[in-house]
C-alpha cells in the first residue's frame, strides 16, 4: 500500500515538457540527461521528452525515435513556438544561439543553451536583456561548473582554507584540431570560431567561479595551422583566420592576477581543463583528465612531510551520492550533464534562476571578447569596455 501511494505521488508531479533542437553529440548528451534525472534526483517536476527539431522532418524523426522523443519537426521555429514545450534545449551550431533563444523566450519558454551563449558580446548582452525582460529560467551548459570537485575547490577557497587567494593558472587544452588534415567546420568560422571562443570560454567560466569577476586582459593569440581543407569542396585549401592558441593575463576585481590558456592543437591532450589556485596558506589543484579528484596543498604540514593530498570525489562531495553510493567507483561527463539537468529543473520549478544563467553567459562571453580584443591590439583591454 505505501509502495502504491508513493508511485501515485510520483506520478502527481507537475510535468516538464522538453523540446530539444539539435542532435549531435550535445543534443545526445542533453537527452540522457533528461531521460535519467528522475531516477537520480528527487525533483519537484517530472521531465518529459516532448518534440525533437533537427536539420530536416527526415533526420529530426530518426532522432527522435533514437533518443525517446515522441515528436519531431524539421523547422526548430514550430518547436520554439510549441504551446506545450516548457523548457527549450538549445544544442545547435554556435551561430543560431540567439535567434533559437530569442524566439523561446519571446514564446515564454525557459530556455537551456549549450556554451558559448553566442557568437559575440553585442549578441550575447541582447540575449541576456531578453530573458531578463521575460523574467525566464535560463542556463548555460557550463556542464564542466557540476563536478562535486569544483564545487569542493570553491568551497576551499571562500573559506580561507589556503588563506587569501594570491594567483589562478587554468588552461583548457585538446588536441582535436592538432591535424592540419582536420577540415574547417563551424568551429573554424571567423564569425565565431577559434580555441580560445571554444574551449577559452570554459576555463574562464572556471576562473570566474572559483575567483570572481575578471575586470582586465592583456592576450595573445596564435594561428597554428593557416590552412585546413574546406569540407564542401574536396581537394581546395582554405586559410586559416582564427586562433588555434591563446593565453592571456587576467586581473580579477579582487586584485589577484592569473594566467588563462586555450589550444585546440594541443598534441596528446584530449580533456587538459585544468587550474590551480595558489593562496598564502597552501593551494589547490584539479585536471578534468582527473575528473574525480581534487589535489591540496596544506603549507603548515611538518618540514620534511609537505606535499599535495589527494582528495578523491565519493558521498561526501555532493551530489555525488545522487548517482554513485560508494567512493572511488568515478562519475564521468555524463553524470555532469545528469546533475546539470537537475540543478536546471528544480530553479524551473521553484522560479529561481539557475547557475550559470544567461547573465553570467554574457560575463564569459565579453570576458573572451575582451582577451581577442587585446590580442589584435596588444594591449590592456577592460573587460567592461566591450
Amino acid at each position: 500500500m505505501k509502495r502504491d501511494h508513493t508511485m501515485a505521488e510520483k506520478r502527481a508531479k507537475p510535468v516538464a515538457r522538453i523540446g530539444l533542437i539539435g542532435a549531435g553529440f550535445m543534443g545526445k548528451c542533453h537527452a540522457n540527461a533528461f531521460r535519467s534525472v528522475a531516477g537520480l534526483f528527487d525533483l519537484p517536476v517530472e521531465p518529459e521528452l516532448h518534440l525533437l527539431a533537427d536539420i530536416d522532418e527526415a533526420a529530426a524523426r530518426r532522432s527522435a525515435d533514437a533518443l525517446g522523443f515522441p515528436r519531431s519537426t524539421g523547422d526548430w521555429r514550430q518547436l520554439a513556438g510549441d504551446p506545450e514545450v516548457d523548457i527549450v534545449a538549445i544544442t545547435a551550431p554556435n551561430a543560431l544561439h540567439a535567434e533559437m533563444a530569442f524566439a523561446a523566450l519571446e514564446a515564454g519558454k525557459a530556455v537551456y543553451c549549450e556554451k558559448p551563449l553566442s557568437v559575440d558580446t553585442p549578441s550575447a548582452r541582447a540575449m541576456r536583456d531578453a530573458a531578463a525582460a521575460a523574467g525566464a529560467c535560463t542556463l548555460v551548459g557550463f556542464a564542466y561548473l557540476k563536478n562535486p570537485m569544483l564545487k569542493l575547490a570553491r568551497e576551499i577557497v571562500a573559506s580561507g582554507e589556503i588563506g587569501e587567494a594570491t594567483s589562478f593558472r587554468g588552461i583548457h587544452a585538446e588536441d582535436y584540431m592538432a591535424d592540419p588534415a582536420s577540415p574547417h567546420s563551424f568551429r573554424t568560422d571567423p564569425a565565431g570560431g577559434g580555441a580560445l571562443f571554444d574551449l577559452g570560454s570554459h576555463v574562464v567560466s572556471v576562473a570566474r567561479y572559483l575567483l570572481g569577476p575578471i575586470v582586465s586582459v592583456n592576450g595573445a593569440t596564435a594561428t597554428i595551422h593557416s590552412w585546413r581543407p574546406d569540407a564542401g569542396d574536396p581537394g581546395a585549401r582554405r586559410p586559416v583566420e582564427v586562433d588555434d592558441r591563446a593565453v592571456f593575463l587576467a586581473e580579477f576585481e579582487s586584485g589577484i592576477t592569473g594566467t588563462i590558456e586555450a589550444n585546440w592543437a594541443a598534441a596528446g591532450r584530449k580533456m587538459q581543463l585544468a587550474f590551480e589556485v595558489a593562496g598564502t596558506r597552501g593551494s589547490v589543484a584539479f585536471t578534468q583528465e582527473r575528473m574525480n579528484e581534487l589535489l591540496l596543498y596544506p603549507a603548515d604540514g611538518a618540514r620534511g612531510r609537505r606535499g599535495f593530498t589527494r582528495i578523491e570525489a565519493g558521498p561526501d562531495h555532493p551530489p555525488y551520492g545522487n548517482l554513485c553510493p560508494a567512493p572511488g567507483h568515478q562519475l564521468g561527463y555524463n553524470e555532469l550533464k545528469v546533475i546539470e539537468v537537475a540543478e536546471l529543473l528544480d530553479a524551473f520549478a521553484g522560479g529561481r534562476p539557475a547557475h550559470p544563467d544567461f547573465a553570467e553567459g554574457f560575463e564569459v562571453q565579453r570576458t573572451v571578447d575582451a582577451a581577442l580584443v587585446s590580442a589584435r591590439e596588444r594591449r590592456w583591454v577592460d573587460v567592461a569596455s566591450v
